[in-house]
């Protein structure tokens, strides 16, 4: 699809705007509210959650 890794403004899987980004252990994906899991989806605009290994940031 052409994004670039550091790219953190568009989904990694799709390429629509992103909502935010999730750290799952040792990778981080930023993804759209198509891609994002229910722990991200549920957080409103600017918190965060962390999770055990993981870690979620709404824009």
């Amino acid at each position: 699809m052409g994004i670039s890794p550091g790219d953190e403004t568009i989904c990694q899987v799709c390429g629509k705007p992103a909502i935010g980004l999730e750290i799952l252990g040792c990778c981080k994906v930023v993804v759209c509210e198509d891609h994002a899991s229910s722990f991200l989806r549920n957080l409103s605009s600017g918190e965060k959650l962390e999770s055990g290994a993981c870690y979620y940031v709404r824009y």
